[in-house]
C-alpha cells in the first residue's frame, strides 16, 4: 500500500493543479493507454481539471475504443499542439513508464517542462531524480492497478463505487492486458481490484469480446506462419524473427502481433520465448519466460532493454550490434546459448 505521506502530497499535486499532462511510452499498450485514460477521466470528471493525454505514438486500431472523444493527442501526428500542452501544464504525470526516455518524441518537452512531475509506474529502475513524487511498485500486475489503488487511497473516495465507470473501464482493460488475460503477473491484489470492478459495474465481458474476440482475418493467418516458421533450440528457446516483408505480406496492422510472442510458452519444454518484429533500424524484441529464466536480464545484456522477470523487451539494432537484418538469428542463438547456460535472475535483481 502507498506510505500515507505520498498519498497526501499526491492529494495536493491534485488540489493545487489546474492543467495538467499526461503522458505514457512508446507504442501505448493496453495498460498504457488504460491508465492514461482513467487518469484524464479522473481528473477531468473527479477533479475538474483541464488535462490532455499525450500518446507518443498512434493508438493500435484494437485498442481505440478505449480514447474518449476528446482530451487526448497523437503527438508523432501533431507535435507542435503536444509540446505547447507541456509547456501549458503546471503538473506532468507519467504513466506505465520508468522514466522519460520511454516517452519517444515527447522526452524533451517533458525533461524541460517546469511544473511538477509525478511517476506512477510498475517497471524496474525509475528515474526517481527526474520526478517530485514517485510511486513505484514492481510486485504488482500493472500500471492500471496501480493506479487504481493510489485512486482508492485518496481522500473521499475508498471504494470503486465512488469512482465513475469512465474511470473504472480502461482500469479494467490495462489489467486484463497487461496480465494477459490472467495468465501472467497476477497477485492476490489483482483478483481484488478485478471483483471490485466489476462489483461497480464494469462489463468484463465486453472487454474481453474487444480485446480477445475481435480479431481480422489476417491476424490467424499470420499467426500460423509465425507458428510453422518458429524455431526451437535444444536449450528450451522459441524464437522468431519477423521481416518487413511478413508484415506486409499479411498486410499487419500496429497491435495485430500483440500475444505471439506468449504462444511458444505452451509448448513442453520450452522456457523463453523470443519474438522479433523489424522496424526501421532495428528490430523490436520482446521476450518472455517461464519462472526460473530471466527475460528482464537477458533483456539488459542482448538487447538494450529491461522489463519484469519473466516479460521484458528491448531493441536490437543494425548495423550497430549486427551488420544486417539476416544475422537476426544467428545474433539470437548465440546470446540464449549462452544465457541459458545460467538463466537464472542475477544477485542485483
Amino acid at each position: 500500500m502507498p506510505k500515507v505521506v505520498d498519498i497526501r502530497h499526491l492529494e495536493t499535486f491534485f488540489a493545487e493543479a489546474e492543467d495538467v499532462c499526461i503522458a505514457v511510452h512508446t507504442h501505448p499498450d493496453g495498460d498504457a493507454l488504460g491508465s492514461g485514460v482513467a487518469m484524464l477521466e479522473y481528473l477531468r470528471r473527479c477533479r475538474g481539471k483541464r488535462a490532455t493525454l499525450l500518446l507518443p505514438d498512434p493508438v493500435a486500431q484494437y485498442l481505440r475504443f478505449l480514447l474518449p472523444a476528446d482530451g487526448w493527442l497523437e503527438a508523432s501526428v501533431a507535435p507542435q499542439e503536444a509540446e505547447r500542452a507541456v509547456a501549458a501544464s503546471d503538473l506532468v504525470i507519467c504513466l506505465d513508464m520508468n522514466g522519460f526516455s520511454r516517452a519517444g518524441c515527447l522526452e524533451q518537452a517533458l525533461r524541460g517542462s517546469r511544473a511538477r512531475k509525478l511517476l506512477i509506474d510498475h517497471h524496474q529502475g525509475p528515474e526517481r531524480a527526474s520526478f517530485d513524487l514517485v510511486f513505484s511498485e514492481t510486485e504488482i500486475s500493472s500500471a492500471c492497478e496501480l493506479l487504481y489503488q493510489l485512486l482508492l487511497a485518496l481522500p473521499g473516495v475508498g471504494s470503486a463505487e465512488r469512482l465513475p465507470l469512465e474511470v473504472l473501464t480502461p482500469l479494467m482493460a490495462g489489467m486484463t492486458t497487461d496480465t494477459n488475460n490472467f495468465a501472467n503477473s497476477v497477485y492476490p491484489s489483482t483478483l481484488r481490484m478485478a471483483s471490485e470492478l466489476l462489483a461497480a459495474g464494469v462489463d468484463r465481458d465486453a472487454l474481453v469480446d474487444a480485446f480477445f474476440h475481435s480479431y481480422r482475418e489476417n491476424r490467424f493467418r499470420a499467426m500460423g506462419r509465425y507458428l510453422q516458421d518458429l524455431r526451437i533450440t535444444t536449450d528450451g528457446v522459441a524464437y522468431a524473427v519477423l521481416r518487413r516483408s511478413f508484415l506486409e505480406g499479411f498486410a499487419l496492422q500496429e497491435g495485430e502481433l500483440e500475444g505471439f510472442v506468449n504462444l511458444p510458452l505452451g509448448i513442453a519444454g520450452v522456457r523463453l520465448s523470443v519474438f522479433l518484429r523489424e522496424d526501421d533500424g532495428h528490430f523490436r524484441v520482446s521476450l518472455r519466460s517461464k519462472p526460473g529464466v530471466s527475460a528482464r536480464r537477458l533483456a539488459a545484456e542482448a538487447f538494450h532493454g529491461g522489463g519484469h522477470e519473466c516479460a521484458a523487451g528491448g531493441k536490437l539494432y543494425f548495423p550497430e550490434d549486427i551488420a544486417a537484418p539476416e544475422l537476426a538469428a544467428a545474433y539470437i542463438e548465440t546470446k540464449t546459448a549462452r544465457f541459458m547456460r545460467n538463466p537464472a535472475p542475477s544477485d542485483k535483481d
